[in-house]
């Protein structure tokens, strides 16, 4: 099986609303997540994280601390290893690009009723990481 590592940003503004983006491509496409991706040969977790949510919103992050890990299986036998990482935004304008039609802050309230990815939210909840 083909282990895919992935990393994922939890970003949050000052109202501690959560920072998602709409998928542009599959897996996903049109489903609502955090930003992030691959991550990409020589890179370490925390460079692409920030390569990840500057590509897709526009935004410059300074990587935290892991917040968990997930195994997803992928459509042809893939194993996506996800790691999701703290991070807070200290420059940039938000706006959505490369594999985000839209990118946005968002509420607990705004979340439960976007569609989002397979089991986002839960995974969310069982991190304590859902907005405020």
């Amino acid at each position: 099986m083909e282990r895919v590592d992935c990393v994922g940003a939890l970003v949050y503004d000052e109202e501690h609303r959560l920072l998602v983006v709409r998928r542009a491509h599959d897996p996903g496409r049109g489903l609502w997540s955090i930003p992030g991706g691959r991550v990409e040969p020589g890179e370490d977790d925390r460079t692409a994280v920030a390569r990840e949510v500057a590509e897709e919103t526009g935004l410059t992050v300074e990587v935290g601390n892991l917040v968990g890990e997930v195994e997803r299986p992928g459509q042809r036998g893939q194993l996506y290893v996800i790691r999701d990482y703290e991070a807070t935004a200290v420059g940039g304008t938000l706006t959505p690009g490369d594999d985000a039609t839209d990118a946005r802050f968002v509420t607990r309230s705004e979340i439960a009723v976007l569609p989002t990815t397979t089991l986002l939210v839960s995974t969310l909840e069982q991190w304590n990481a859902l907005p405020g």
